[in-house]
């Protein structure tokens, strides 16, 4: 089973992917866990040159890598979690297609509601003119058109909820 979940930057798609690897831990399923940050990290290019452009083009590239990574370890029979932005119709395509089990989360998340979580800085740095190429306000991103499961945001919506939801309809799958 591929569970992908995307959103923009702060939506809780690492926290949401952490849950569902618990719930399913206690289940005795062991699954991969794949997280965007810690991918492009690691993935490096022909002149072992890290990658670290967020244009569109770099931002593509790499999501096709993790889609890569994640059809190897789903064929070897595991459970491949993946915690990605990747909002690109170019990947939600390539997934549909080439994915087996293939279960896709997008977490709906307001521009507004990402600005007061910004852990990272991102949306701050972003309005303070010092980074640009953020996904979803000057980098053009692709809502998925029809994802299995899209989570529109709601405050007093727990992270445990949503992670039995996806479970409980990717066994129905």
């Amino acid at each position: 089973m591929v569970i992908w979940i995307t959103g923009l930057s702060g939506a809780g798609k690492t926290t949401l992917a952490k849950e569902i690897v618990n719930q399913l831990t206690t289940e005795n399923i062991e699954p991969i866990l794949l997280d965007g940050d810690q991918l492009r990290e690691i993935f490096v290019d022909s002149s072992n040159q890290l990658i670290s452009s967020h244009d569109r083009s770099s931002r593509l590239t790499l999501a096709l890598k993790y889609s890569g990574l994640t059809r190897l370890l789903s064929e070897q029979g595991f459970w491949v979690i993946v915690a990605t932005i990747s909002l690109f119709k170019e990947v939600h395509d390539w997934n549909r297609k080439n994915l087996k089990n293939y279960y896709e989360v997008f977490l709906d998340t307001p521009i507004e509601e990402l600005r007061k979580r910004d852990s990272k800085k991102i949306y701050s740095r972003f309005f303070g003119n010092e980074i640009s190429n953020v996904a979803g306000l000057d980098l053009e991103v692709d809502r998925p058109k029809s994802p299995d499961l899209s989570v529109p945001f709601a405050p007093d919506k727990s992270v445990q909820s949503v992670a039995e939801a996806v479970i409980k309809s990717t066994k129905l799958k």
